[in-house]
């Protein structure tokens, strides 16, 4: 198939990239290179990429409508993988009007643009972050999600709304995945296991927020990759038993479906940090601190809709994955 993925340059847009090529998609990956975080990382995992004669980057920005257009024009990809957003929950609380620009404004150019030129599937990136409040575990695509704890949350369960009326009144088929905090080789530098590996091995003190007493169903970008390309193979269908008097959120009489895409297992911050201290072999120093603005006390991914209708369940232990994530960061920094 010929698919674009945007946030290409992207921790996971350069993971599913190279599944895709590897399985003889061609791929037109398409990113801003924006400096949120080091520029030159994200030329790196380009320079993965722009090996393939199947791979095609445009550096461009989805919040221009007009280039969007464009190269949708142009390009006339089948399906279309969003990925590109302003991540984040602790920046949102400093640049609210990022989120905005990339997050809604950005996502309507892409919806606009699928509309438009008859995409098969659009499949994007939503957030466990959308769950909020909710302390019901563990989370579900039929729980309510009204209540997010951060503007990074408000945007992503936006993109789901937005990404529904779009399915509802041009077909669209639209499949929104909830990650659950991502990790492993090629991560973000503003991601726990980037910050600790970092400060351990440099001997300075790691922030240990709500004194590590909270959890996170850490999802290892394999997993999340799988996840990805398993569904965009899968077009969204209307759910023909769908009841308006008992709605399901996950679910409707339009082509749209939502997922979780997490570990189903989660695991407290200290123990986290204990399987770091033993891949590096060095105890970290640790700066207690409480719950920051934003954050939540524990992730937990019910998978159970990905595992019947995809057959497909995310289950890398931490220990293989931070191993692989330290072996990875000691090679590309030397």
């Amino acid at each position: 198939m010929k698919i674009l993925v945007t946030g290409a340059a992207g921790f996971i847009g350069a993971a599913v990239c190279t599944s895709l090529l590897k399985r003889g998609d061609s791929v037109i990956g398409m990113d801003n290179l924006n400096d949120y975080y080091d520029v030159n990382l994200k030329k790196a995992r380009l320079t993965n990429l722009e090996g393939s004669s199947n791979f095609t980057f445009i550096k461009s920005d989805i919040t221009d409508n007009n280039i969007c257009t464009q190269i949708f024009e142009d390009e006339k990809p089948q399906r279309v993988i969003h990925l590109a957003a302003q991540a984040g929950v602790r920046y949102s609380l400093e640049n609210p009007h990022a989120y905005i620009k990339s997050n809604i404004e950005g996502f309507l150019n892409i919806l606009e643009a699928c509309r438009h030129n008859v995409v098969e599937h659009l499949v994007y990136a939503s957030s466990s972050s959308v769950y909020g409040a909710n302390t019901q575990m563990p989370f579900s695509t039929q729980h309510n999600v009204d209540h997010p704890c951060s503007l990074y949350g408000a945007t992503k369960k936006s993109n789901e709304l937005m990404a529904h009326s779009y399915s509802h009144l041009y077909k669209l088929p639209t499949t929104g995945l909830r990650f659950f905090t991502v990790y492993g080789p090629w991560g973000r530098p503003d991601m726990s296991l980037f910050l600790f590996t970092k400060k351990i091995m440099n001997d300075e003190a790691i922030d240990v927020f709500n004194n590590g007493h909270h959890s996170r169903d850490f999802t290892y970008i394999d997993d999340i990759v799988s996840g990805v390309v398993n569904v965009v193979d899968k077009i969204a269908a209307p759910e023909a038993d769908w009841d308006g008097q008992n709605p399901d959120p996950g679910t409707s009489l339009a082509p749209y479906r939502l997922y979780n895409i997490g570990n189903n297992n989660p695991v407290e911050l200290l123990r986290f940090i204990e399987v770091i201290e033993e891949c590096i072999g060095k105890k970290a120093k640790k700066n207690f601190l409480p719950m920051q603005a934003g954050d939540v006390p524990a992730t937990y991914a019910d998978v159970d809709d990905l595992i019947k209708d995809m057959n497909f369940s995310p289950n890398t232990p931490i220990e293989i994955g931070v191993k692989n994530f330290i072996n990875w960061y000691v090679d590309y920094y030397k």
